[in-house]
């Protein structure tokens, strides 16, 4: 500045001095007197660089001046930039979104938040508060202008309210806006600053806490909330408990937030189980036990505990949370149960016994009596009712005999659930259950169809399998339609690891609609023939399921008979 104040005044000096040796100059030619021409001359030269004095102080004074508000803009500049740096840092550090809105000319800015917050870009973003109300969710709309507009003509000063706002992609974000009014000297409104932070995660985050509050408080179980740290090897003490440990124990929350769970053992309860529940809290392991509490009246109750440990961001245990439920009824219905087990158990093996006892005190009259008809038969008796009388008490006993026998058989099955099982031929297997069918087969001479060729070997009891193919045969001879020759179809497939056996025919069938639920029943008759006792499917599925086979049936009245039995064709 001084260098060109300087400049200045030399400018102007060596101007002056030009003008006046010009003026000098002309003065000479008009008048002759050169000590009157000297005389001006000298003076205009003092009063040349008299001048350039006073002009030099006057803009040195200036020059003070300017540098002086020159420092004071430039100081004004520092801080403005300095603050809008720091509003900048602040803006971002908060991911805040900040508006500038100038009431009576309705003019509104917003900072890049809107961009980086909601996904507007500039050129999307009017700049008018109509622009901004249109975003809020119309169902907040309504509320947040009333109280915006109530806030500015109350002309307080701060302002905040919670909406919904949306973004660029239509979905909308939770915002906390709050904002601070600028008023003119009369106390008129002319501008308003407000920052809006996005608190979506903070309204999701809190209404997952109402919704486990809610859970906790419903819930019919008893939830109690711990401290973290134990004192004296003690269970941590409650901060909180819900209404279901009130009703479950009897103790009100304010009688027992801040005190240990341990006052509500009982001399009775398992101290096993409480060193283990001590023993998983001093190693932050979760833990689930049973055993006996008191309740306020001193009551005893059952309770299944299971106490979890709550950690934090930094892995630190913060809290335990108990979960309870009294089961004293389940545990009463175990006791129940138990002995109720123990009472079928003994009435199994008296009965068994009972069995064993009837069939062998049978069994000796049994054989003297069918002794005794045996020798009757070599005896000739011309009365004819006298013999017919004997042949239907020969029928009666022979079926007797064979009930008991059908009996001891199924009293064996049961009283041992695993057998041996061995490979065996299924070809070896017919042809000993045709021996014994021999008579009959060749009495009514069934077609019987015999396909072996993709499962010939299977592993299984030899016994139980022939039993089951002859009480099958027999059935089904037993049971053949009088319309049509007998037909009986014997095929096997293998089904990954099992093996199918199929037995078909076309007798007279079972009315499965009526009694599917009863097919395999013990003594279930389904046909009036006198010689059917109503044992052999029931003989047939024990021993099915004891070599762990299934059997199922299919049939139909007037066409015939399907059983599907599937076997496990490993050792």
């Amino acid at each position: 500045m001084k260098s060109k104040t300087n400049q200045v005044i030399i400018i102007y000096i060596l101007i002056s001095m030009f003008v006046a040796i010009v003026c000098h100059k002309l003065l000479q030619q008009y008048i002759s007197n050169e000590n009157l021409s000297f005389y001006t001359f000298t003076k205009d030269i003092l009063f040349v660089l008299f001048t350039g004095i006073i002009f030099k102080l006057i803009l040195s004074k200036n020059d003070n001046r300017n540098v002086a508000i020159f420092k004071k803009l430039k100081n004004t500049n520092d801080e403005i930039k300095e603050s809008n740096e720091k509003y900048n840092i602040v803006a971002k550090a908060t991911s805040d979104t900040i508006w500038d809105w100038k009431i009576q000319e309705d003019s509104f800015s917003w900072n890049k938040g809107i961009e980086s917050v909601f996904g507007y870009t500039q050129e999307e973003v009017d700049d008018n508060s109509n622009w901004w109300f249109d975003k809020i969710h119309p169902e907040d709309s309504i509320k947040m202008s009333i109280r915006l507009y109530s806030f500015i003509e109350q002309k307080t000063e701060n302002w905040q309210d919670q909406y919904r706002f949306r973004c660029a992609d239509n979905s909308y974000k939770y915002v906390l806006d709050k904002g601070f009014l600028l008023k003119d000297d009369t106390g008129k409104a002319v501008r308003m600053i407000g920052a809006i932070q996005d608190i979506t995660k903070q309204k999701e985050e809190e209404q997952r806490l109402k919704l486990l509050e809610t859970v906790i408080i419903q819930s019919k179980d008893s939830i109690i909330i711990t401290e973290a740290d134990s004192i004296d090897g003690k269970i941590p003490n409650i901060i909180y408990v819900n209404p279901a440990f009130s009703i479950m124990s009897g103790y009100e929350a304010i009688e027992i937030i801040g005190k240990s769970p341990d006052l509500f053992n009982s001399p009775n309860s398992d101290a096993n189980e409480l060193k283990k529940l001590l023993a998983a809290i001093n190693n932050k392991e979760e833990c689930l036990i049973e055993t006996i509490s008191y309740t306020k009246n001193k009551v005893e109750y059952y309770v299944r505990l299971s106490m979890i440990p709550i950690f934090n961001l930094d892995n630190e245990l913060s809290h335990w949370i108990s979960i309870q439920r009294d089961i004293t009824d389940e545990k009463k219905q175990e006791k129940e149960k138990e002995q109720l087990i123990r009472e079928l158990t003994q009435n199994n093996k008296d009965l068994k016994q009972f069995s064993y006892i009837t069939s062998h005190n049978l069994r000796a009259p049994l054989s003297n009596l069918t002794g005794l008809l045996n020798l009757l038969e070599d005896i000739p008796i011309e009365n004819q009712e006298l013999n017919e009388i004997l042949s239907g008490f020969n029928k009666s006993t022979h079926l007797l005999n064979e009930t008991i026998n059908d009996l001891v058989k199924v009293i064996v099955i049961k009283d041992n659930p695993s057998i041996k099982k061995e490979a065996v031929l299924i070809k070896e297997i017919f042809e000993n259950v045709f021996s014994q069918l021999d008579f009959q087969i060749q009495l009514h001479k069934p077609i019987i169809k015999l396909d072996f060729e993709k499962v010939s070997i299977i592993h299984i009891n030899k016994a139980y399998i022939e039993s089951i193919l002859l009480n099958l045969l027999t059935n089904a001879v037993k049971y053949k339609s009088e319309n049509r020759k007998l037909k009986i179809t014997i095929t096997t497939h293998e089904i990954d690891d099992t093996v199918v056996l199929i037995f078909k025919d076309n007798g007279i069938g079972i009315d499965l609609v009526r009694n599917k639920d009863k097919v395999f029943g013990l003594y279930q008759r389904f046909h009036n023939y006198p010689d059917s006792k109503g044992l052999g499917l029931y003989l047939v599925k024990s021993q099915v399921e004891t070599m762990g086979g299934t059997i199922e049936i299919e049939s139909e009245v007037n066409k015939g008979t399907a059983f599907t039995l599937t076997f496990k064709n490993k050792q």
